[in-house]
């Protein structure tokens, strides 16, 4: 199996910058897709950004120009860069992984992390 530990949540101000890290490990054989998602209080769980193995990104419209996602795939680590962050950028933020393991290679599956709690504070 895979475990995803999150970190560097916290409280920020309006404006400022937090970077997020999610490290994979287990009996990883391939990571096909990092992503970063996020629920704010009392709303549903959206997607944030998104990395393929090749590096190709992809980003919610709320965060595009503000957000960068990058993954070391030698760590089996990836990152959100998080600048200017804004009061509504406050959420729990869940790292996603679609991953194959050593045991089954050929068959992929989506692993979760326990989630790191952000808030923007205006």
């Amino acid at each position: 199996q895979v475990q995803l530990v999150e970190s560097g949540g916290g409280l920020v101000q309006a404006g400022g910058s937090l970077r997020l890290s999610c490290a994979a490990s287990g009996n990883i054989f391939i990571i096909a897709f990092m992503r970063w998602y996020r629920q704010p209080p009392g709303k549903q769980r959206e997607l944030v950004a998104a990395i393929t193995s090749g590096g190709t990104t992809n980003y919610a419209d709320s965060v595009r120009g503000r957000f960068t996602i990058s993954r070391d795939n030698g760590k089996n680590t990836w990152y959100l860069q998080m600048n200017s962050l804004k009061p509504e950028d406050t959420a729990v933020y869940y790292c996603n992984a679609d991953a194959h393991v050593t045991t089954t290679p050929t068959l992929r599956s989506a692993y979760w992390g326990q989630g790191t709690q952000v808030t923007v504070s205006s």
